[in-house]
């Protein structure tokens, strides 16, 4: 079983790149927007009961995939880097497929802002985030969040065997993609 996982700021390209290394492997892509838009329709994300929600039905898909025949899965996450709360968090999860014989492998994408202001508007996202279709919502909070916490490591602050750190401003998701597999070997 192999649990990669994409993170970065938001509007990185983690999903996209997500769907893109679906396609050329035998694993399955859970960006962390399927849980968000399952409960938006019920509770905000940021509240008590859509966070926990959406905790629940994250793990659970966490437990039932890592025990499964199946080769693997991808998840995305926006990594707050100066909240401890956030590293629990990607030790948990890893834990949940690593106790099972399982191998994670640390994917962190980073872009420029510009970049990213534009990856927040195209319709690949859109279509597949309705909580971000409100552009200038989602402008603001993607603004706010890099003011707020640190959304990028610092070099060789991951010390995880399986870790490729890639500026994918100038990549296109494909070639992306196609890194990551051959680094990995999936």
């Amino acid at each position: 079983m192999k649990f990669i996982i994409i993170f970065g700021p938001q509007a990185v390209g983690k999903m996209t790149v997500g769907h893109e290394l679906e396609k050329i492997t035998e694993l399955k892509l859970f960006h962390n927007h399927m849980t968000i838009e399952l409960v938006s329709p019920f509770f905000n994300y940021g509240t008590a009961a859509g966070k926990r929600l959406v905790g629940l039905f994250r793990r659970e898909i966490f437990e039932e995939v890592a025990k499964s025949d199946l080769e693997g899965l991808i998840f995305t996450y926006v990594w707050a880097f100066d909240l401890k709360a956030d590293w629990d968090y990607v030790d948990k999860i890893c834990d949940i497929f690593e106790s099972k014989g399982g191998v994670v492998y640390f994917v962190e994408l980073e872009a420029n802002l510009e970049e990213r202001l534009e990856r927040n508007k195209t319709p690949h996202r859109l279509n597949h985030k309705p909580t971000k279709r409100n552009i200038e919502r989602s402008e603001h909070d993607l603004r706010s969040t890099m003011e707020k916490y640190r959304l990028n490591s610092y070099d060789g602050e991951i010390h995880k065997e399986n870790y490729i750190k890639i500026n994918n401003t100038e990549l296109s998701p494909e070639e992306v993609a196609v890194i990551i597999k051959e680094k990995f070997h999936l």
